[in-house]
């Protein structure tokens, strides 16, 4: 079931200004560069989306029509699929993360940050523009393989954190199925509420995921 496309918000890219102040620190000219070349190729690419399907666009006419280069499309993503499974607001997480409590559970760290950046997101009015990369993400298969491969975020953005936090080198298996486990509540709340036409609070969903999971520890 999807919401009639008349009554979803219209997309918007975060400002650079939007951005610092979730950051709580301002941004330099080369990392506002930086974050407009990455909207921009992630606006056109949603565009194509919409009017030409998936498989029908190219990397080569997303960078036309960023009127940037195929090789600096490929400096901002791996993959055409990582227009969908990455955003600016990654690097934003992780140091949120990091400036938590060193002696608090992962979890509740993850939680606490991921749940506060989600609702401040929206009241930035992205919601359209991630309602459309979540539906994307549940219908393009190449997409689903490429999340369930863990190349994108949040898998490897966590398991590097909690490796860093545990001050080992390399990631145990503990960590690596921590980091697995939140990634998948995370993922399948997102899919969740892409599924139910974006009609729900999704800093809700992502709450009550991460909660369950916390219980299921707590067990």
């Amino acid at each position: 079931m999807t919401t009639p496309r008349s009554a979803r918000p219209r997309p918007s890219d975060p400002s650079p200004g939007s951005l610092e102040e979730l950051a709580g620190a301002p941004l330099s000219l080369r990392e506002r560069k930086k974050l407009r070349t990455r909207q921009t190729l992630r606006r056109e690419a949603m565009r194509l989306f919409a009017e030409q399907g998936w498989e029908a666009t190219t990397v080569d006419q997303i960078a036309a029509a960023a009127e940037v280069s195929p090789s600096t499309f490929f400096r901002y993503f791996p993959a055409k699929e990582d227009l969908l499974l990455t955003d600016e607001y990654d690097p934003l997480m992780a140091e949120a993360i990091r400036a938590r409590p060193a002696d608090e559970p992962f979890l509740t760290s993850a939680r606490t940050v991921l749940v506060g950046l989600t609702r401040r997101m929206f009241a930035e009015e992205e919601r359209a523009e991630l309602y459309e990369r979540m539906r994307l993400v549940s219908s393009v298969p190449a997409v689903r393989t490429r999340m369930l491969e863990g190349s994108g975020q949040p898998r490897g953005m966590l398991l590097d954190l909690l490796t860093e936090r545990a001050g080992l080198d390399a990631p145990t298996l503990e960590l690596r199925i921590t980091a697995a486990a939140i990634s998948a509540a995370l993922t399948e709340a997102s899919l969740y509420w892409a599924d139910r036409g974006g009609r729900d609070d999704l800093a809700d969903l992502l709450d009550q995921a991460l909660r369950h999971l916390q219980e299921l520890g707590a067990r």
